[in-house]
């Protein structure tokens, strides 16, 4: 299951990261905003929740030491999908922003507790 965990991570990284690239493209390209966005941000956002599940059912009942920061990133990253749609109306003339700069913000989220996670 760690195995998976590892690999999962990559779809959320990767997945985050092209979805926050993807609306800092629509700010400049109109042609790039489209429904296919949301779809796309929401299942990369939903990734994240799905990678932080996994995660606790791998540690769940089990003494595991020295997981501390990973699983504070980890779940960091579920608080910021709950910021950023939280202020989805309040930014709403700045949408695009707002999830292009929250995709990224995921990613390195992701990427920091790749590395600080076990090895």
């Amino acid at each position: 299951m760690s195995g998976f965990h590892r690999a999962f991570a990559w779809v959320v990284i990767v997945g985050n990261g092209l979805a926050g690239l993807w609306a800092l493209g629509a700010i400049r390209r109109p042609a790039l905003r489209h429904r296919t966005l949301w779809w796309f941000t929401a299942a990369a956002q939903l990734s994240a929740f799905v990678e932080v599940g996994i995660g606790v059912a791998m540690v769940a009942g089990n003494d595991v030491p020295d997981l501390q920061f990973h699983m504070f990133y980890g779940f960091v990253m579920l608080a910021a999908v709950g910021i950023i749609y939280s202020y989805r109306q309040q930014l709403r003339d700045r949408q695009y922003l707002l999830y292009g700069l929250g995709g990224l913000f995921i990613m390195g989220l992701g990427l920091r507790a790749l590395q600080v996670g076990p090895r």
